[in-house]
């Protein structure tokens, strides 16, 4: 997808792709190092979750426009992808189609959403209901507490967990019991069977 993606670009007789990376800790190096106009950032990677990058770059970079590029539906990430500092979110499969004018309305300085997205967006701003346009029962959760939510989802053993993290077993732990809390669930069981469906559902 990211070669796919790059060739799009590089078809463009003024814009180019300077550099690339596989996971988060490659995308800071190679921000450092190239001085990109623009990043563009998945959703999942392989040593942390798209949104704690994003914040990391914002950070080191206040001025760097960010596009997330992603499998998952905006219904679920669009809302953090832009509180995180994201100035667009397209999902995989409109890319082909919408990434070149994401891409170039982003460098003007404006928002790339999609009108589903907009609309709920505005609707929350005017006061109205934070579920408008078919919230998701996980809405509630932190961007911490998502992705521990997401990893269970996938399989993985609260020790997996920590290790993929770089935190403790018992911070997984409260995560989890915060999680369970928030989505009124009595039983680890329970969430986690949840945890699995809702994972599948976004694949």
């Amino acid at each position: 997808m990211r070669e796919r993606v790059a060739e799009l670009i590089n078809q463009e007789a003024d814009l180019v792709v300077c550099g690339e990376a596989e996971d988060a800790n490659g995308a800071l190096q190679a921000a450092k190092s190239l001085s990109p106009d623009m990043a563009i950032v998945d959703i999942t990677l392989k040593d942390t979750y798209g949104i704690e990058l994003i914040k990391q770059l914002k950070e080191l970079y206040p001025k760097l426009p960010i596009l997330v590029l992603s499998m998952h539906e905006e219904s679920m990430y669009g809302e953090r992808a832009l509180r995180a500092g994201a100035k667009g979110y397209l999902t995989k499969q409109e890319a082909s189609k919408k990434i070149i004018d994401a891409i170039r309305r982003i460098l003007r300085g404006e928002i790339y959403v999609s009108e589903n997205l907009a609309s709920v967006l505005v609707q929350k701003v005017a006061g109205g209901n934070a579920q408008a346009g078919g919230g998701s029962p996980v809405d509630a959760l932190t961007d911490r507490e998502l992705e521990v939510f997401q990893l269970l989802g996938a399989g993985l053993s609260v020790r997996d967990i920590a290790e993929r993290l770089f935190v403790s077993t018992k911070t997984v732990e409260a995560h989890r019991e915060h999680i369970k809390t928030k989505l009124r669930f009595k039983t680890s069981g329970e969430l986690l069977r949840f945890a699995i469906q809702y994972t599948l559902q976004e694949k």
